[in-house]
C-alpha cells in the first residue's frame, strides 16, 4: 500500500494543479472557458445520447420512445455542439436549457410511470423538477446564466484542484510514514 501511495501522490497533485489553473483561466478568461465547455458537454451530450437510445431499445414498450427520443435529442445536441463550436455562449446556453427542460421532464414522465415499481421515485421526480427550473431560470437570464455557469465551475474548479492538491501530499506523508497501527498489521487494545 506504501508503494502505491509513494507511487500516485504526485499524479493527485498534479491533478489538483490543473484543476485550479482551469478554474483560474474560467475566471479570468471565461470566453474560453464557453469555447471548452461547448466541447465538453457536445461530447457528453453524445455520450448520453447514445446511452439513452440503448436504454430505449433495451426498455419495455411503453417507456421505449421517451428514452429513444432523448438519447436522439442528446446525440443530435452533442453533434451540432462540435460541428458549430464557435456559437456563441447565448445560443448554446439556450440550447443547454431546453435540453435541461426536456431532460426534467423525461425524469417526471418516467419517474411517474415506475412509481408503483421501485422506491425513492420521488428522487428521479425531484431531479427532474430541478432540470426543468435550471432550464427555465437560464431562458429566463441567458447572459447572467452564461456567465454565472463560468464563475460557478471556476470556482468549483479551485476548490476541487486545491482539495485534490492537499490530498496528494497526505498520500505522500502516510506513504513515507505510515500510521502507527498500520506497521506491523493490527494493534490490540488492552
Amino acid at each position: 500500500m506504501n508503494e502505491l501511495l509513494a507511487r500516485s501522490w504526485g499524479l493527485l497533485v498534479f491533478r489538483g494543479v490543473v484543476g485550479v489553473l482551469f478554474g483560474v483561466m474560467a475566471l479570468f478568461w471565461p470566453g474560453l472557458t464557453v469555447f471548452t465547455l461547448v466541447i465538453l458537454w457536445g461530447a457528453f451530450a453524445i455520450v448520453d445520447g447514445v446511452a439513452g437510445i440503448a436504454m430505449g431499445v433495451a426498455g419495455q414498450a411503453g417507456d421505449r420512445w421517451i428514452h429513444i427520443f432523448f438519447g436522439v435529442f442528446s446525440l443530435l445536441a452533442g453533434v451540432v455542439a462540435f460541428a458549430w463550436p464557435a456559437m456563441t455562449a447565448l445560443v448554446l446556453l439556450i440550447f443547454i436549457a431546453v435540453w435541461a427542460i426536456i431532460t426534467g421532464v423525461t425524469y417526471l414522465v418516467t419517474a411517474w410511470r415506475v412509481r408503483h415499481e421501485v422506491t425513492g421515485e420521488w428522487l428521479l421526480a425531484l431531479t427532474g423538477v430541478a432540470s426543468i427550473a435550471l432550464g427555465v431560470v437560464l431562458l429566463l437570464q441567458p447572459t447572467a446564466g452564461a456567465l454565472g455557469m463560468v464563475m460557478f465551475i471556476g470556482v468549483l474548479a479551485i476548490i476541487w484542484g486545491a482539495f485534490t492538491v492537499v490530498l496528494g501530499f497526505r498520500m505522500r506523508s502516510l506513504a513515507k510514514h505510515p500510521p502507527a497501527e498500520a506497521v506491523g498489521g493490527s494493534t490490540r487494545t488492552v
